[in-house]
């Protein structure tokens, strides 16, 4: 494991064995890393975030709790992964918001998927397995397997193998 000095790593962080944590990132309480991941410079994971072995969090994407990326997933540059489906600073009396005020919705991002850069992902919504957000997307609802989706709000406008190439059909799996 290889922690950068100047990252920012909470008590009751669990991080495995080879992951590397590199300059200006900040990992909160509660998160739990795999094995053999990369977290970029300036990455944001949230407190009870859990990523899986052999991921990629790329420089400045922002995992908020409680979002679960399973293993082998790539998180691109910048990408935020949101957590508040009806975001609101104050409650309907005008008074500031606090943690009973308001519900985490989580994102999950399934096994081998891959969030191009600057792609959002609204609270609540699953990225299936092996599949490809286009960089500048904003996902508003579940991404079944193999998609390649794109735009805002991103559709899908093909497949993609475990590779990550296109394909004509989608592929078993």
């Amino acid at each position: 494991m290889t922690i950068q000095e100047s990252a920012d790593i909470d008590p009751g962080v669990k991080i495995g064995e080879g992951t590397r944590v590199w300059h200006l990132a900040q990992v909160r309480s509660g998160a739990v890393i795999g094995s053999d991941c990369n977290i970029g410079r300036g990455a944001y994971i949230g407190p009870d975030v859990t990523i899986g072995d052999r991921c990629k969090v790329h420089n400045y994407a922002m995992v908020f709790e409680p979002a679960v990326i399973e293993d082998g997933v790539f998180v691109g540059p910048g990408v935020i992964l949101t957590n508040d489906r009806y975001p609101r600073s104050i409650t309907p009396d005008g008074e500031l918001k606090g943690a009973e005020d308001w519900h985490a919705d989580p994102v999950t991002v399934r096994y081998g998927a891959s969030l191009g850069a600057r792609s959002v992902v609204i609270a609540g919504v699953t990225i299936g397995r092996y599949a490809l957000v286009g960089a500048g997307s904003v996902v508003t609802r579940d991404v079944p397997d193999y998609a390649l989706v794109a735009g805002n709000p991103a559709r899908q406008i093909g497949w993609v193998d475990e590779t990550g190439e296109r394909v004509s059909e989608r592929p078993a799996g």
